[in-house]
């Protein structure tokens, strides 16, 4: 899905870019829309979301290299995206209000998902596919490849681990029941 939008037109780039984000970080999508160039700082070296969540409490999420990649070449083929107020992602076209310097809406965000899940095939396999079901998939494939559940639950911003607990989609094996842990 990350390749399904072209890599030569400045739509196509900044919704590479986005589909990244959500599938390499698990933001909300109005967390994602609420992004400035300013939320992109160096912490310990390193390039973070500064992400305002929920109840504006804020977290600050390390980029994923292929993000910071793809987040470098919207910038460098936008040229809009230069002050630090600046949204981060902006509409290419607007043919309501003709207005391009605000930030994306999180309805078109949805749109965005289900437009390239349906272009590849996805739309057919999974029906409820959309921001959040990325969200979901970056949860569990981080747990998946042995991260923390702590460190998924910080990514995602949930205060409870219950929560985070709900993201994880990695099938149980049977074998690995604590009845089979239990001796007399």
């Amino acid at each position: 899905m990350l390749c399904a939008p072209p890599d030569n037109t400045l739509k196509g780039i900044r919704d590479r870019a986005i589909l990244a984000i959500l599938l390499y970080h698990g933001l909300r999508r109005e967390e994602l829309c609420r992004l400035k160039v300013k939320d992109i700082e160096h912490r310990q070296g390193l390039p973070h979301f500064m992400v305002y969540g929920k109840r504006d409490r804020i977290r600050y999420v390390p980029l994923h290299p292929a993000a910071t990649r793809l987040l470098n070449a919207n910038r460098t083929m936008d040229c809009r995206i230069e002050e630090a107020d600046s949204p981060l992602f902006r509409p290419v076209k607007n043919n309501t209000s003709k207005i391009l310097h605000k930030h994306l809406h999180s309805d078109s965000i949805y749109k965005l998902v289900r437009r390239y899940a349906s272009q590849v095939g996805l739309l057919s396999k999974i029906i409820n596919i959309g921001p959040h079901a990325m969200r979901a998939t970056a949860a569990t494939n981080a747990l998946e490849h042995a991260a923390d559940i702590a460190k998924v639950q910080e990514m995602l911003g949930h205060s409870n681990i219950s929560t985070t607990k709900l993201y994880d989609r990695r099938s149980s094996n049977p074998e690995e029941s604590p009845v089979f842990k239990i001796e007399f």
